[in-house]
């Protein structure tokens, strides 16, 4: 889908995903979708993961999560009644709580509990007008992530530059090709972002350089830094690139959704790619 082909008012819906933990993908979920909320795209983040980090840091407290994607995934409560308004211009987020830990264990007899999202989100009032629906995935390979996987467009992967970046990364492609295979035949690569790059690290610039050479165009041109000012904007409820709109990660999150923006209008279909 691109932005041409999105004439009928329907959302492109991104899983931004990674099994391995602390590889910066809450805090590329938060950026991104600010970033364009602020380049005037409608954006709703659904805090899919039940740490509930994308709510913490977007500054909403625990105790106003009335209703959460546990509700819209396990009572089939309207997503409509979820979504809360944040303090960024067009920027709407889904929250979670840990409630969603228990979701493999509720819908373990329901054979169609790897559509409860897709489900959700068909809901017309719901996507008119939205322009972006970016999903903040667990840390696992889970029923939670497989949920997102079946209901989105395509999959952004934040790689964090170290020495096992791409450890792990083999399995999410062949989760996604099953996806595919099964469920979700237009689910598609949207591309990897390295993160956490330290260029005064020469392996940073050995991860970059074999990443690119084994998945080329597949990564995005911007990387995103490591930087002190996005690992603090959370705890001020905003995204880094609110916090601190000139550090240098911020920096980086306003270009990565500038080419995320112009990658929509590519008409180079992105596909899984196999890792050499």
């Amino acid at each position: 889908m691109n932005d041409q082909e999105n004439t009928n008012n329907t959302p492109k819906i991104v899983s931004v995903a990674n099994q391995k933990g602390g590889v910066g993908k809450t805090t590329t979920a938060i950026n991104l979708a600010a970033a364009l909320a602020l380049a005037g795209k409608k954006t709703l983040i659904i805090d899919f993961d039940p740490q509930g980090n994308a709510s913490t840091g977007l500054g909403i407290d625990a105790r106003d999560r009335k209703i959460t994607m546990y509700d819209v995934i396990v009572d089939r409560t309207d997503i409509v009644d979820c979504m809360v308004k944040t303090s960024v211009d067009n920027l709407f987020i889904a929250p979670s709580t840990t409630d969603l830990s228990s979701v493999d264990v509720e819908l373990i007899q329901d054979r169609g509990r790897i559509l409860r999202l897709k489900q959700s989100l068909s809901n017309k009032k719901f996507t008119e007008g939205m322009d972006y629906i970016i999903i903040d995935c667990p840390p696992s390979l889970n029923l939670l992530t497989l949920n997102a996987l079946a209901a989105s467009h395509s999959v952004l992967v934040p790689l964090q530059c170290e020495f096992f970046a791409l450890e792990g990364l083999s399995q999410l492609m062949l989760t996604v090709r099953e996806v595919r295979d099964t469920i979700n035949k237009s689910l598609v690569f949207e591309g990897i972002v390295l993160t956490m790059h330290d260029k005064r690290n020469n392996l940073s610039g050995q991860v970059e350089s074999d990443v690119r050479d084994n998945l080329g165009a597949l990564v995005f041109e911007t990387v995103v830094p490591r930087n002190v000012r996005l690992s603090e904007a959370p705890s001020f409820g905003l995204p880094g690139i609110i916090y601190d709109s000139s550090s240098r990660g911020s920096i980086a999150y306003r270009r990565l959704a500038a080419e995320f923006i112009r990658r929509q209008t590519s008409k180079k279909p992105s596909k899984p790619l196999e890792i050499k």
